[in-house]
């Protein structure tokens, strides 16, 4: 994975949305002269397309040299790695039937082309410039000799995103299809877990448990909560506190599997003081055999890296100096396993972006 400062080269990116695509440029992990919104047209295929061609050339005709590549996360399902976008994509009907979308940009401007799942740019955004970064520094500057390489990113808002990123390279699959969506709801296992973790089951469960019809988004759930707004405070909090419980279940199955640092981004995070604690908790839940013993559900200590009490002990571990057999020579051994979940500090959407510029550069 490169480092930030290790290219100027320009890569021309988009912020696409079901409303509107936002067009723009970075170089050395930063934004790039102007950016530039068109409606995206999703309705009608040809005038989606048409819009696509036409904002990405009024963006390369502005730079003052060639790009070496087009990058840019895409939401629904797809076929990434040829970029072919298709499949039940709600924002963007007219692309069901699939699209090969990147190798069509490839033809019309003779530079790379590489789509992504947003949620796999985040991670990558945050293991590059983020999240795992500043961990690390964080344990260098404890005197902590642990360091981290794993990662697994997730975005909480319209759904549940989730990527993953393994000694700096990113894990797409063998089939585009590294996601968690998907998983089994913990309260409701007929159901998949985003119904859980989104904007939607927030407003849901609110209403449920208050009896308020009222159209509220998070925002307002929050202000609830917070007793600066009318409304049912205990049900407010219990709204995400709920989301916390189901995330960390659907969390403890991915990082038993991934072992890794977790980093959460989205507009949902403003919420963490209400969700986390339950995230924590059901993480750090514990397990049976069928023989009636009991063991953690992880089987790492799980660590809230942004409570300074916690990283202490996160960083301190249990570092000891063992004899090696037959000789005289003595290694560190530290017996703690451990990992930490942290909110991202750079924003979701900075960390997409970045993600995107570094995917394209590192793999140019």
């Amino acid at each position: 994975m490169n480092t930030l400062e290790t290219s100027k080269q320009i890569v021309v990116t988009l912020d696409a949305g079901g409303t509107n695509f936002v067009f723009g440029a970075m170089a050395e992990g930063k934004p790039f002269g102007r950016s530039i919104t068109k409606p995206s047209q999703a309705h009608d295929l040809d005038l989606c397309l048409s819009t696509l061609i036409a904002g990405f050339n009024e963006i390369i005709e502005a730079l003052p040299e060639r790009p070496v590549a087009i990058s840019f996360a895409f939401p629904g399902p797809a076929d990434y790695r040829n970029g072919v976008i298709g499949g039940y994509l709600p924002n963007f009907p007219s692309f069901r039937d699939g699209v090969a979308l990147g190798p069509m940009l490839e033809e019309k401007f003779g530079i790379p082309v590489y789509i992504n799942n947003d949620a796999d740019l985040f991670a990558y955004g945050e293991a590059a410039g983020g999240a795992l970064p500043r961990i690390n520094k964080m344990l260098e500057e404890a005197g902590s000799a642990k360091r981290y390489r794993n990662l697994l990113g997730y975005t909480f808002g319209t759904g549940f995103g989730f990527g993953f990123v393994m000694d700096g390279k990113l894990n797409l699959g063998d089939n585009s299809c590294v996601e968690t969506f998907c998983l089994k709801h913990r309260d409701y296992p007929e159901y998949i877990v985003e119904d859980g973790v989104a904007i939607r089951a927030v407003k849901r469960v609110y209403r449920e448990l208050s009896g308020d019809e009222r159209d509220l988004q998070p925002k307002d759930i929050f202000d609830i909560a917070e007793g600066t707004a009318e409304g049912d405070a205990k049900a407010a909090k219990e709204s995400f506190a709920t989301l916390g419980r189901v995330a960390g279940d659907a969390m403890a199955t991915a990082v038993t599997l991934m072992d890794g640092i977790i980093v959460i981004g989205g507009g949902l995070t403003g919420a963490a003081k209400y969700f986390m604690p339950a995230l924590l908790d059901e993480m750090r839940a514990e397990i049976a055999t069928m023989s009636g013993d009991k063991l953690n559900r992880v089987q790492m200590r799980v660590y809230n890296l942004d409570d300074k009490a916690e990283f202490e002990e996160f960083a301190r571990g249990n570092s000891t100096k063992i004899k090696v057999y037959g000789s005289d020579r003595e290694v560190d051994y530290d017996p703690i396993k451990r990992i930490g979940v942290t909110l991202s500090d750079i924003g979701a959407s900075n960390a997409v972006s970045l993600g995107a510029y570094l995917y394209a550069i590192d793999n140019n």
